[in-house]
């Protein structure tokens, strides 16, 4: 998966299950401040993605993840580690 085609569907998921409009939603969002998400959401985010990504994350792996970008980030470090 490119990733053009995660942001795509990392934003569709935040547009549709957690009601953030669409024009808040960009690499530079912050998750926590900018979209409002808190914990719960961010496990549910991850879930999300390894549903997306057929990988399992621990939530520790996203501690330091702070925007849609960071998200984007980590998949691809997880990508190339199962290279």
């Amino acid at each position: 998966m490119s990733r053009d085609e995660a942001y795509k569907q990392i934003r569709s998921y935040l547009v549709d299950v957690f009601e953030i409009p669409a024009e808040k939603v960009s690499p530079q969002a912050r998750l926590y401040e900018d979209l409002d998400l808190d914990s719960i959401d961010a496990v549910d985010l991850i879930v999300k993605l390894q549903d997306l990504t057929q990988q399992r994350f621990a939530p520790q792996d996203f501690r330091s993840t702070r925007t849609v970008g960071d998200v984007l980030d980590r998949i691809d470090e997880m990508a190339k580690a199962q290279a």
